[in-house]
């Protein structure tokens, strides 16, 4: 999950700055594959509460002073965020340079209603640019919209970013089980 000894040191994600303003104030976020936690720290330095899991002892330890910090080897293991047999859910959940499809359908679980997810990693055509190079780790054209084809799409990009040079697909979307917790949301984005 984590890539190296550096990764989440950088500067958190322009996409998911972008869009963090979505989230309520206060509200809970989870980071899929935290890393080194910088997202976790740039939502835990705007008031909320965050939870980060990841499999890597290094990575849990560096965001341990954060919030809740869950080491958990999602792909080959049970989802470690369970509540009353259902997966916990969050008021955003965010995920950034990582996929695997199986996860899929629990990060749609893990959006209460009005929830926002923030998901941003690495699509077709990134072969030709460096790594992630292999189909299982690339998204298809369109992917992050048909996963989540139930949630209202405030942005959506899928193409080729020149620094550093990789192609990308980005989403920013707003779990919406009745037109009122929708409504709340996008409000905060029409401002």
């Amino acid at each position: 999950m984590s890539g190296g000894a550096l990764h989440g040191n950088e500067a958190p994600s322009a996409w998911v700055q972008r869009w963090s303003h979505l989230v309520r104030p206060g509200g809970t976020v989870l980071d899929v594959a935290c890393g080194h936690g910088r997202h976790m720290k740039w939502f835990a330095a705007h008031g909320h509460p965050v939870t980060g899991v990841d499999r890597s002892p290094e990575a849990i330890a560096a965001v341990a002073s954060l919030g809740e910090a869950v080491q958990a080897d999602i792909e080959n293991g049970p989802w470690p965020l369970m509540q009353d047999g259902q997966p916990r859910q969050f008021d955003a959940v965010v995920v950034t340079n990582y996929l695997w499809r199986a996860l899929l359908p629990v990060v749609r679980q893990s959006l209460t209603p009005g929830g926002v997810l923030l998901y941003e990693t690495f699509t077709l055509g990134n072969e030709t640019v460096g790594k992630p190079s292999r189909p299982d780790f690339l998204l298809q054209p369109g992917e992050l919209l048909r996963e989540f084809a139930d949630l209202r799409v405030v942005a959506y990009e899928d193409g080729f970013i020149a620094q550093p040079a990789r192609f990308v697909q980005r989403i920013a979307a707003v779990r919406q089980d009745s037109p009122l917790s929708t409504d709340k949301a996008l409000a905060r984005y029409m401002l």
